[in-house]
């Protein structure tokens, strides 16, 4: 964040506390959408392709069209429609996710390129943000506290996906799907038809997430502009146990770390600014070594993850 030179380190706290919210809202649409599919027992690391497609399609009806939440919507259909590809291709017999997860990544990254290309220069509207800091007369305080309504939407998206697991017949049903598919089957469930929703509504959230990037920050439709983050969503649902709730605090995390190099420039400490600037991926990588080990991966994760049952 600009300007955190006069509160010197209070501001570079401030600057990751809204780099927390700001950044980690994009982790948090990606990784609930993830942790909804993996819940089935299916895994999608094609979600970087998806985001991908949210932020172009999302920029893209929005500059059409004049309405930014317009676009949110369409970069969810988007996104479903991809989740639908992706869907049909892992449940095909003796078909590997992972391998259809990388093809769709290719798919949905060229796409989104492809079809992009002419919304590159344009400015489309932007989503409103909500001010919640009228009450002070610091800017940096007023800028940092501007916040989109999406991450609202996520942190109850968040809770009530915990609910919905918990306490509902369609979220057992899931659960169910992801650990045990053949005992799901013997008591009438299809398999195919709940792990083809939660792929889709997965994907939706994905697209979600997507759209806040073109459309509210950074706020430009780029090629480069998702960063890897479809991909680290699936390190941060492992990290985050398989439970929504701890995926909203660490989307924090991760976002939080992803503005720690632009918060110590504010300050004028530019050393070792790039370095900073892949806290993310070192984080990602940290939480890959460390839940490498079986009895950690075990603790909460779907007993059918990644199988063909």
């Amino acid at each position: 964040m600009t300007g955190t030179t006069s509160l010197g380190w209070w501001g570079v706290a401030l600057a990751v506390c809204a780099g927390a919210i700001r950044g980690g809202t994009p982790f948090l649409f990606v990784s609930l959408g993830e942790c909804l599919t993996e819940k089935s027992g299916k895994i999608n690391l094609g979600l970087e392709g998806t985001l991908l497609m949210g932020a172009m399609s999302g920029y893209a009806v929005s500059y059409k069209s004049g309405s930014p939440w317009l676009g949110v919507l369409v970069a969810g259909f988007a996104g479903m429609a991809l989740g639908l590809v992706h869907a049909w291709l892992c449940q095909r017999p003796k078909v590997n996710d992972i391998a259809v997860g990388i093809a769709m990544i290719i798919f949905g990254s060229g796409l989104a390129f492809y079809l992009g290309k002419p919304f590159i220069q344009p400015s489309a509207p932007q989503l409103p943000a909500i001010q919640l800091g009228w009450w002070c007369n610091v800017p940096q305080v007023k800028a940092a506290l501007k916040i989109s309504p999406l991450f609202f939407v996520g942190v109850a998206l968040a809770f009530g996906m915990n609910w919905f697991f918990k306490s509902t017949r369609w979220g057992l049903q899931i659960r169910a799907v992801g650990d045990y598919p053949a005992a799901a089957r013997a008591m009438g469930i299809s398999t195919v038809r709940v792990r083809t929703c939660s792929i889709m509504a997965g994907s939706f959230f994905a697209g979600v997430g997507g759209a806040y990037l073109s459309l509210f920050y950074p706020g430009a439709w780029t090629e480069m502009i998702s960063s890897g983050q479809g991909l680290m969503a699936v390190a941060l649902v492992i990290f985050a146990a398989w439970n929504p709730v701890r995926c909203l605090w660490a989307s924090m995390l991760f976002g939080g770390a992803q503005s720690i190099g632009a918060a110590l420039q504010g300050i004028g400490i530019s050393s070792n600014y790039y370095l900073w600037n892949a806290s993310p991926y070192i984080l990602t990588l940290l939480v890959m070594i460390i839940t490498c080990s079986p009895k950690q991966t075990l603790a909460g994760a779907p007993g059918a993850l990644g199988t063909n049952l």
